[in-house]
């Protein structure tokens, strides 16, 4: 996809919502560029397994050493040439390595410097560290969740916080600052905090209990498990299918094609709702998943089945519309991957090649950016690049 050709990314982050949001970024058509420490000098940063986030695709890797000068003012030169920086140290660091916004805007008034941290830049909380599960515990996610055997909330299926609140809020707000630029002129000091993002996820039930004081709970509504006929059931070969009959219409045709019709009359009647998810229940566990798809996910009932990763890979839905493409490592060879999510037509992708473990491009990189020949040569014999 083409949409964000000719805008440049430095992403100092490996891993979590940073590189998320330049996948996202990099998918659309901007340029990526990670920049990680350099290993001689025992510097550790998480290295993703070969398939995570898009295998590298779209971006390129170097190695500097921001503790030392040399490195510090590589990464601002090439700063001086990017459109957005991304990282996600600890509030603060940053800034104490060099590389913060006012040092980077210093050089490159127009750049848009994204900070991504679990809890913000400031607030009592800021120096917390976390991941996925912590953030959604504080945005009240898990609480608003179903329980496990034990009356636990029940651990997501997803990393809903660091992919959504984290990776989509960063990328948008990048956009939105890039777009901002484009009629101002002005760069950006972005904070994206992953927990606010999630609160946005949770907006439905927030807004709710702040315009009213009614708060929501397991059961307690609509969209956590109130009503019968919004939930999900066993079938006869112990799969499960996922029942959002809302609507009125959706929910006399559920009743109807389950046979049920004695409850089409009740849908919001609270006094019925134990004796209709025991019917659901029974009637559900008649017939195979594959059978209950067949003959209501495409009669208006709001029915879908529950699909394991191995189904969802193979299911011709997701096939048709090319959400999957090829990929071919040097060791490993060929396998395939994720495609680009992409709201645009371009669906079909080139076959990705994985760059070898270990490698980067730090020399194309910074002879790009102007870097003498010579230069890159003493920068990599004083250790400051790999």
């Amino acid at each position: 996809m083409s949409f964000l050709t000719g805008y440049t990314v430095l992403d100092l982050a490996s891993v979590g919502p940073a590189a998320r949001a330049s996948r996202i970024l990099a998918d659309f058509g901007m340029r990526i560029i990670k920049v990680a420490p350099v290993a001689a000098n025992g510097a550790k940063q998480t290295e993703p397994v070969f398939h995570a986030y898009g295998a590298g695709r779209g971006t390129r890797r170097i190695r500097l050493d921001l503790k030392s000068d040399a490195g510090r003012e590589t990464l601002l030169h090439l700063a001086e040439q990017a459109d957005v920086v991304i990282e996600s140290f600890r509030p603060g660091v940053a800034a104490r390595l060099g590389v913060g916004h006012a040092q980077i805007a210093a050089r490159n008034p127009r750049i848009i410097h994204c900070s991504t941290s679990g809890y913000g830049q400031d607030g009592p909380c800021a120096q917390w560290v976390g991941h996925d599960i912590n953030y959604l515990a504080m945005s009240g996610f898990l609480a608003c969740s179903g329980r496990d055997a034990e009356g636990r909330p029940a651990l997501p299926g997803a990393t809903a916080a660091d992919s959504a609140g984290g990776g989509m809020h960063a990328a948008q707000s990048i956009l939105a600052a890039l777009l901002h630029r484009e009629r101002s002129g002005e760069g950006a000091c972005l904070d994206v905090s992953i927990t606010d993002g999630v609160l946005n996820l949770m907006s439905l039930y927030l807004d709710q209990y702040l315009a009213t004081g009614e708060e929501t709970r397991p059961g307690s509504g609509v969209l956590t498990g109130k009503y019968a006929w919004y939930g999900v059931y066993a079938t006869a070969d112990g799969k499960h299918v996922a029942v959002g009959a809302i609507e009125a219409h959706f929910f006399r045709n559920l009743c109807r094609l389950l046979d049920l019709d004695a409850f089409a009359d009740s849908q919001y009647d609270d006094a019925r709702q134990d004796e209709m998810r025991a019917a659901f229940a029974h009637r559900f566990r008649t017939r195979n998943c594959d059978e209950w798809v067949e003959r209501l996910a495409g009669a208006d009932t709001c029915v879908a089945p529950v699909l394991t990763i191995a189904e969802v890979s193979a299911h011709p839905q997701f096939r048709d519309r090319s959400a999957f493409m090829r990929a071919r490592h040097p060791q490993r060879g060929p396998f395939e991957q994720l495609a680009p999510v992409l709201a645009g037509c371009e669906r079909r992708q080139p076959e990705h090649q994985v760059a070898p473990a270990g490698s980067t491009d730090t020399d194309a990189v910074l002879a790009e950016a102007g870097f003498p020949a010579g230069q890159i040569a003493e920068l990599r014999a004083a250790g400051c690049i790999e």
